[in-house]
């Protein structure tokens, strides 16, 4: 077994006079103290095991990780099913024999390996740690990787990814989860994560090479090896300097005298969203100091996820009303994410939702392009995307002014993938978002980035007060003009996976087998779209356009009343999550009326179809 950690390190005795009688988990112990050489987990499955917890060691052992809408994202700690030194190492040499079946010039054009600052003490795991790890696998094996020397944005990966034409890149990221987590995030040669078939090809192939190889469990080769590069520099400049495409207003930035605030929530985007900000002309944010170094304790929030709004910002409002910012982004820890804050005139806050930003930032995007491009540009080879489950507000744009909208799966994936196909075509894409904060504006990125968002709304907000008008303000012209999108997204904790499952299973059978609810209270359903199990009524053949994902539970209903709400299983965290827009035409401008015939049906929604009292659920802010 070489360098993997042979049989003999584990006293095989112990093994044999503490057998749990279950001959696969036995088998998997075995592994597991074979190969496991981090002592803090090989000792959390001796301990476990000592103790007789055989029921725990299952859990942990008897089932692998899977890839999700972000990748593999689990907690950090022993297990072939966490995210720890070894299911690292398992899952690269999986990866390393997928990209060598696929491309024979992989050792060449070499593999991107990024990182942020997440850790956890008891497990003896940070991100860079597994970092390395990562490229130990590969450099073992004469590829050449892209390292980078210190903690990035995870839009850095995809992007070195096409900069420097590798032939793929991970980045050790669990995002905005809590501190317990993290996760390894998988970008293909086009840079975008990966999506089907490459993640269940992949998976395969973690399945064939379980056993650390020679030289995997090398750390030290990130330092030692010529074959390590580190593109930093190169890719910082880089991307600050295509950054300035979509900067439309320099000389405005220059000048002006708003101030933003930002926060990055003890994570990455400090230095990044500072340089950002100077490259568009402004100056730097002010930076919330009890935040702006990394943390992986996230000592200062409850949550690391900006999503949850403003009781999470609640250091970065009272700075900004201190210096006097009216503006305040917030990206979340590993900065592919971005929440906005605006104060407004009776001194109070408005925290933006995702369908809100998405508003203004398809209305911006497709301003400066067409004030930018040429009078004869064709306006039917511009796109914009966003997921099923986000609002439907750029469609409503679309329509009006002529552009193409595109739906896809959720999770930036899809979109990233779709996005390429569209400019491998030679369309045009302006942006791309997910309700839940996440944006693409320009393709320089083919994911969310919450650096650049962050500098597009500080250049938005500018150009917005030279014209006497406020984000906030912005948004209701935008309604009126095309219509409110008035949208209300939450969540249900649930952690037993046969609960959620019954209640997916109620809802598919509800008026008998395979037949789908036809109201909600007294709201009548005009159509079903079940992406779980491909079907669609609303489609002639009743087959979904939008591909089938089994993995993850997701049905849509749209109402009568012109009201569309989606119900789904969260790919990264033990979520339901329930998604409702109300879509109004222009004119219709009643928000209020809108506002309690959506919360009515929404309470609705949750009644019948969760039932959250009868299954256990846990409200969010309970």
């Amino acid at each position: 077994m070489g360098d993997s950690g042979a049989p003999g390190d584990v006293n095989s005795n112990v093994l044999v006079s503490r057998s749990t009688g279950d001959a696969q988990l036995d088998k998997a112990v075995w592994q597991w103290l074979s190969w496991d050489k981090n002592p803090r987990t090989r000792e959390q499955i001796e301990r476990l095991l000592q103790d007789g917890k055989h029921r725990e060691l299952r859990q942990r052992l008897c089932c692998r990780l899977s890839f999700g809408t972000a990748g593999l994202r689990s907690a950090m700690g022993a297990g072939f099913c966490y995210i720890n030194d070894l299911t690292v190492i398992q899952s690269t040499q999986g990866i390393y024999m997928y990209l060598e079946r696929n491309f024979s010039d992989f050792k060449q054009r070499g593999f991107v390996v990024g990182y942020d600052t997440r850790g956890q003490v008891t497990s003896n795991c940070s991100s860079k740690k597994l970092a390395k790890l990562t490229a130990a696998v590969l450099l073992a094996k004469d590829v050449l990787v892209y390292f980078f020397s210190t903690y990035v944005p995870t839009p850095f990966v995809p992007y070195a990814v096409q900069q420097l034409g590798a032939v793929a890149g991970v980045m050790i990221t669990a995002s905005h989860n809590r501190k317990e987590d993290n996760g390894y995030k998988v970008y293909w040669e086009n840079g975008a994560q990966i999506t089907s078939p490459h993640d269940k090809e992949i998976i395969k192939c973690i399945e064939e090479c379980v056993e650390p190889w020679n030289g995997s469990w090398n750390e030290n080769l990130v330092d030692t090896s010529p074959l390590r590069q580190d593109p930093l520099k190169k890719i910082c400049d880089s991307y600050m300097e295509d950054l300035t495409k979509i900067c439309y207003h320099r000389e405005l930035n220059v000048q002006s005298s708003l101030k933003f605030v930002h926060t990055s929530f003890h994570g990455v985007g400090h230095d990044y969203v500072q340089m950002a900000f100077r490259a568009f002309g402004f100056q730097p944010p002010i930076p919330v100091p009890e935040q702006k170094d990394p943390d992986p304790d996230f000592s200062t929030v409850k949550c690391p996820n900006p999503e949850e709004g403003e009781s999470v910002l609640e250091l970065s409002l009272r700075l900004a009303e201190k210096e006097d910012a009216r503006v305040v982004v917030a990206t979340d820890p590993d900065a592919d994410r971005l929440a906005v804050a605006e104060r407004q005139d009776n001194g109070s806050w408005k925290v933006f939702t995702g369908n809100e930003l998405a508003a203004l930032f398809g209305w911006w995007m497709f301003s400066c392009w067409k004030e930018s491009c040429p009078q004869d540009a064709d306006v039917s080879n511009v796109y914009m995307l966003a997921t099923t489950v986000s609002s439907k507000i750029l469609r409503a744009i679309a329509l009006k002014e002529g552009f193409h909208f595109e739906e896809t799966l959720p999770g930036f994936k899809w979109i990233g993938s779709r996005v390429k196909d569209l400019l491998d075509n030679g369309k045009e894409v302006l942006f791309a978002f997910e309700e839940s904060i996440g944006f693409m504006c320009g393709t320089s990125v083919l994911d969310k980035d919450g650096v650049s968002a962050a500098v597009v709304i500080a250049e938005m907000a500018t150009y917005l007060q030279s014209q006497g008008l406020t984000l906030a303000q912005k948004l209701v012209d935008i309604f009126e003009m095309y219509g409110y999108h008035i949208s209300k997204t939450s969540y249900f904790l649930c952690y037993d996976p046969a609960t959620i499952k019954k209640i997916f299973e109620r809802l598919r059978s509800f008026e008998g087998p395979e037949s789908y609810p036809k109201s909600c209270g007294a709201y009548s359903i005009l159509h079903v779209r079940d992406i779980t199990t491909g079907y669609d009524s609303s489609q002639l053949n009743h087959k979904s356009v939008l591909p089938v994902s089994k993995s993850s539970q997701m049905i849509t209903f749209t109402f009568q009343n012109g009201c569309v709400a989606t119900l789904r299983t969260s790919g990264t965290e033990p979520k339901i999550k329930y998604y409702a827009e109300m879509c109004a035409l222009p004119g219709h401008s009643d928000r209020s009326v809108l506002e309690g015939e959506l919360q009515k049906l929404i309470e609705a929604l949750i009644e019948d179809f969760l039932e959250p009292a009868k299954n256990g659920l846990t409200w969010r802010s309970a």
